[in-house]
């Protein structure tokens, strides 16, 4: 089986990243991008984002979960701690971050380290989520092996059933990471395939160094 996706092109054109109409500090112009691609149309889930992670196998990981705060000290997800992923960060807390924006040609691409949020954090966050999501995160046990999907079914209606009418506490094996960037680089697309690359460096004096990539 072969497929030549040689002929796919596409000219990338609707923006540009210079650095005189930027912020020195890339958390800003983070909020900036993300408030725009909020206002676009034609991306369902802006705040989709790619968590790479280095596997107990040696292996690098990528997956896709969802963006739920960031603040001028990182970015914050939600996982149960016990998973493939959380298993990985527990070893190796250094992680890659990216976004891609298609509707608006634009990457952001992010090193940085994982540690988890406070309890109290992570408490609060479960007790936002809709019950259908609590139920969930108490009944998986995410990234091990099941037999079949009408196990976890069962877990769940025998979950419901117990806990009808009563509230649902986090699991301690549940929560929030909070990835706190030492490099973060925008791209935007460009003609040509000279693409804007701005990448900012987080310095010893916790200033930010900026510079430009060559595409």
């Amino acid at each position: 089986m072969q497929q030549d996706l040689s002929d796919y092109r596409k000219s990338y054109q609707k923006s540009a990243l210079l650095e005189g109409t930027i912020s020195d500090n890339p958390m800003e112009l983070f909020q900036k991008w993300f408030y725009e691609v909020q206002a676009s149309e034609g991306l369902d889930e802006p705040n989709a984002m790619t968590v790479a992670t280095i596997g107990l196998d040696g292996y690098p990981k990528s997956r896709v979960v969802l963006l739920k705060k960031y603040t001028y000290e990182g970015f914050i997800f939600y996982t149960n701690y016990r998973s493939e992923k959380g298993k990985a960060i527990a070893k190796n807390p250094m992680v890659g971050l990216s976004f891609y924006w298609a509707n608006l040609e634009r990457q952001v691409i992010i090193k940085g380290s994982a540690e988890k949020i406070a309890e109290n954090l992570s408490d609060g966050y479960f007790e936002m989520r809709p019950r259908g999501s609590q139920l969930g995160a108490i009944v998986s046990d995410q990234s091990e092996v099941v037999v079949s999907r009408e196990i976890l079914e069962e877990r769940l209606k025998v979950l419901e059933e117990k806990m009808e009418g009563k509230s649902l506490e986090r699991p301690e094996h549940w929560g929030g990471y909070i990835v706190k960037p030492v490099s973060i680089e925008f791209w935007q697309g460009r003609p040509n395939r000279l693409h804007d690359r701005i990448r900012y460096v987080l310095q010893d004096d916790y200033d930010w160094k900026m510079e430009r990539l060559q595409p």
